[in-house]
């Protein structure tokens, strides 16, 4: 069995939302768990994600949670998501679709090494980088 590495995104209380933008950035099936499904007799985790994962038509997997009450929830920057390939057609519009309502860091252009690249603090405070090889 091969090995792949998959972001686990943490959220505080908005996981459902991220991962269905996610999906509507991406595509891809979505599973989504509750707290209550697996038997949480905790009225504020009921509707609350414990597991989502979302597998894309390009080979992303992507998953998140809620954080349970009592647990930190620290967002910083330590760690950026980010999509790079020369798929030009897909990462641009992966890149429009991540901006909206974001933060745009460094603007989505040609860099001095060649390529397209861009970064943003999604709506949801994830940071994405994005590279288009040898952009156009």
């Amino acid at each position: 069995m091969t090995s792949r590495l998959n972001p686990y995104l943490a959220f505080q209380g908005n996981a459902r939302a991220a991962i269905e933008f996610y999906q509507q950035v991406f595509g891809g099936e979505l599973r989504v768990n509750t707290f209550g499904e697996f038997g949480s007799p905790d009225p504020e985790l009921k509707d609350k994600v414990m597991h989502a994962m979302l597998d894309t038509p390009q080979g992303y997997t992507l998953m998140a949670s809620d954080m349970p009450p009592g647990m930190p929830f620290t967002p910083g920057s330590s760690i950026t998501v980010s999509l790079s390939g020369d798929s030009s057609d897909d990462l641009r519009a992966f890149w429009d679709k991540l901006a909206d309502g974001g933060s745009i860091t460094v603007p989505f252009e040609k860099q001095m090494w060649g390529d397209e690249f861009g970064q943003l603090t999604d709506k949801f405070g994830v940071p994405w980088m994005v590279n288009v090889a040898g952009g156009q």
